[in-house]
């Protein structure tokens, strides 16, 4: 069976980004990284690529 893909959460994304870049001093990069490796992605690269496939195909 074939893993699943995670759903894109926008908000949580961008507000766990901001709190590690911020109060954690981490790069806007690294922080990216972070914030989608949260919600189960390789990194930043790969939850935009999954949500701009979402956003076009509406399926995940």
């Amino acid at each position: 069976m074939a893993p699943l893909t995670p759903v894109p959460d926008i908000d949580a994304f961008e507000e766990r980004a901001a709190i590690m870049q911020y109060d954690g001093g981490l790069t806007r990069s690294r922080a990216e990284d972070e914030a989608a490796q949260a919600q189960g992605f390789r990194d930043a690269a790969h939850y935009r690529q999954v949500l701009a496939d979402y956003v076009v195909s509406g399926k995940l």
